[in-house]
């Protein structure tokens, strides 16, 4: 049974994020302020910058020692959203699948981690993997998850009486997709 925490207020405030540029033209993103760790190495550059809205599933169970409970991750399910507010794709998993409006998608694996605003999932660095079709998602070598908000562990117990249970938050994150320059 999965319990979804409704954070209204998120969801808006994320949407209205992409909607306040709407007409004006959007700046290149630039990871000058993020920590090195999740920089993207030099000889790449932008190819699509996303807003990332949905939640993040996570599931009580016995830790690998046995030795209590834990939230443990399952995967995330959110749709990407263009600047301008124009979904363009989506993300889901597992394992973490990034899919473009236009059928290409592709995965990755994790290089780095940052720490982020306290609440949220750390800033993240992804090696991406060869895209499956042709479209967004091909020739895209990294994918940054940056401006992290929401998406961690439940705060609510996870004990044996909660096994299996599954919970879903709600979180927002950046989706910077790179290619070689």
């Amino acid at each position: 049974m999965i319990i979804k925490t409704t954070l209204a207020a998120t969801a808006a405030l994320a949407l209205s994020a992409c909607a306040s540029g709407m007409g004006a033209p959007t700046m290149t993103f630039s990871q000058a302020s993020l920590p090195a760790a999740v920089q993207v190495p030099a000889g790449h550059k932008v190819a699509m910058e996303t807003v990332g809205v949905g939640q993040i599933t996570y599931e009580c169970r016995a830790k690998k020692d046995m030795a209590g409970h834990e939230w443990v991750f399952v995967g995330p399910d959110a749709q990407l959203m263009d600047r301008m507010g124009q979904q363009v794709g989506k993300y889901h998993g597992p394992p973490a699948t990034w899919e473009s409006n236009d059928g290409s998608k592709l995965t990755g694996a994790q290089v780095a981690v940052a720490p982020a605003v306290a609440g949220s999932l750390p800033l993240q660095l992804v090696k991406a993997n060869t895209a499956m079709g042709t479209g967004a998602m091909q020739g895209v070598t990294y994918i940054q998850r940056v401006a992290t908000r929401g998406g961690v562990a439940p705060a609510m117990t996870c004990d044996a009486a909660s096994m299996g249970r599954q919970q879903a938050v709600q979180y927002q994150a950046d989706y910077i997709f790179w290619k070689a320059a």
